[in-house]
């Protein structure tokens, strides 16, 4: 099994992406992890509009994405001077009876990507930043586990990709979370872009904040997204998450999102709350 969340096979100028065991979420032994599919749709976007930076990322999580294999299928929206947007599906199978996949052809996610060129010359000496915000660094944290370790299956999955890092002081309990994680590339073969490189932690959010176990109560995200002010630098990507959860069963998870050098961006998670079966 190679150390990437999938693997690709192209027939008629197609991709078909096969799952690997590291993609499998956690409550569902047939379906993925959210964050590996957003990372290709991230790069779906990408190659969509090569000359516009991908700036923010949003993908509704329809049904789950499968275990079997999926395409995805892009279009561009808007190709501008200065902005872009393009929509991209996760498609089950390809529903045309040609043999590319055994899906239905169902829609199983849909991403708007928002796209913005950047100045080709600086317009402030340095960053300008008026949050207040201080994130850790690196060389402080100390290693840990990846918080979610009961599931609703007994297989391999999503979490054996994941190195994980706290700072002293934090640990991977419910609650307010500060942590670094490094994971595995996307694709064998292609070094992932730095927004598909942080798609994983981002959609980690509902597990670092929970306030309960998963055998307690589900915290499934039915969207994410992910909006980034500048590329993160390096393979490792930190995560300062909060949670609410509300008695309607709705919740939000919020995670700041930054590099060693500081912020890089927010994501942004809908959570349903149900009691655990």
């Amino acid at each position: 099994m190679p150390d990437t969340y999938f693997t690709v096979e192209t027939s008629a100028d197609r991709e078909w992406f096969l799952p690997t065991e590291f993609a499998r979420g956690p409550w569902d032994a047939g379906a993925t992890h959210g964050g590996p599919p957003t990372a290709l749709l991230a790069r779906a976007a990408e190659h969509a509009l090569p000359e516009l930076p991908l700036a923010r990322l949003t993908v509704e999580l329809l049904r789950p994405v499968p275990m079997a294999g999926f395409s995805i299928d892009t279009e561009v929206i808007k190709a501008g001077r200065a902005t872009g947007t393009t929509r991209s599906v996760i498609v089950d199978g390809d529903g045309d009876g040609d043999g590319d996949g055994d899906g239905d052809g169902s829609l199983r996610a849909v991403a708007t990507g928002m796209h913005i060129l950047r100045s080709r010359v600086p317009l402030f000496p340095a960053t300008l930043d008026n949050s207040g915000l201080v994130t850790p660094r690196l060389a402080d944290a100390v290693p840990g586990d990846f918080p979610i370790s009961r599931i609703r299956h007994d297989q391999f999955g999503f979490s054996r990709s994941v190195t994980t890092r706290y700072p002293a002081d934090e640990t991977s309990a419910p609650g307010v979370t500060t942590v670094w994680m490094e994971t595995i590339a996307v694709l064998p073969g292609e070094e992932p872009s730095p927004f598909q490189r942080i798609c994983p932690l981002a959609d980690c959010g509902n597990a670092f904040s929970r306030h309960a176990e998963p055998d307690r109560v589900q915290f499934i995200n039915a969207d994410l997204t992910v909006a980034l002010h500048r590329d993160p630098v390096g393979t490792w990507m930190g995560s300062r998450v909060w949670s609410h959860w509300q008695p309607s069963g709705i919740g939000l998870a919020d995670a700041l999102l930054f590099d060693d050098e500081g912020p890089v961006g927010r994501a942004l998670q809908t959570l349903l709350l149900r009691p655990a079966a």
